[in-house]
């Protein structure tokens, strides 16, 4: 039975220096975590070197995030780039008639099946690696936030909290030259 999900790489594994390519369009499905606004969208390309098989790609969609500061939801566009090196094993087909090239990954995360690669694993990794670590909405983290301001979450200056005086005298400090 052949999964829509699996991309067969056997023939850039069995001719070491052909590329292949594939264009992609999901929605992750399987993803419940993800919230995307337009599908993710990019493509994928792979060569065998004979000892590594390289994987690169870009990718790009909109999904909805979560303001790090006041929990509203924002869309927010991601773009990222794939570069991936996976070891190969074997002789590859072209060359013996006894062997063959073969995947051999090293992640706790299977992202092959034999000689064929699970497509939206591995493009899910990427979106998930390359989600912003704090996302913000219009107003950052210095700006005065309506909602912010709704759920009682007040940015204090530096000046009104006494550990960043603190911080401040010893960067003053740290500043002034010696004399010599």
């Amino acid at each position: 039975m052949k999964r829509d999900d699996l991309w067969d790489l056997n023939e850039a594994l069995q001719h070491p220096g052909k590329h292949v390519a594939i264009d992609l369009s999901t929605e992750l499905p399987q993803e419940a975590d993800l919230d995307l606004v337009q599908p993710l969208e990019g493509f994928l390309e792979a060569v065998s070197t004979g000892n590594l098989l390289l994987v690169t790609g870009e990718f790009k969609t909109r999904c909805v995030l979560e303001c790090s500061r006041c929990g509203a939801p924002i869309e927010q566009d991601i773009t990222y780039e794939m570069d991936e090196q996976f070891p190969v094993e074997g002789i590859p087909s072209v060359y013996a008639q006894d062997d063959y090239a073969r995947v051999v990954p090293d992640e706790d995360y299977p992202l092959f099946e034999e000689n064929n690669l699970m497509v939206e694993a591995l493009i899910r990794q990427g979106l998930l690696l390359n989600l912003p670590m704090q996302a913000l909405c219009i107003h950052g983290w210095e700006g005065t936030c309506p909602e912010a301001g709704k759920r009682g979450i007040q940015m204090k200056k530096e000046s009104e909290n006494p550990h960043f005086s603190d911080l401040a005298q010893l960067k003053a400090l740290a500043d002034e030259e010696p004399e010599a």
